[in-house]
């Protein structure tokens, strides 16, 4: 069996949000996020949604074209 992020089943504190908003807006993947805020992507993701913030990674281009 797996086992648990460190702060599993623990509430969300003022200080984790801050750093998730952070984390969100340097377009970190949900991964690394949850491994950061040592919670499973799942609780990060929920914890998102609940708040109202994106995810989705913003200003990227989906190729990364070099102009010759």
């Amino acid at each position: 069996m797996a086992k648990n992020p460190p702060n599993h089943g623990k509430q969300w504190t003022k200080q984790d949000v801050t750093q998730l908003k952070t984390l969100a807006k340097e377009n970190t993947p949900t991964r690394v996020a949850g491994l950061k805020l040592g919670r499973t992507a799942e609780a990060v993701q929920a914890k998102a949604s609940e708040i109202g913030l994106s995810l989705k990674p913003t200003n990227q281009s989906p190729y990364n074209r070099k102009n010759p």
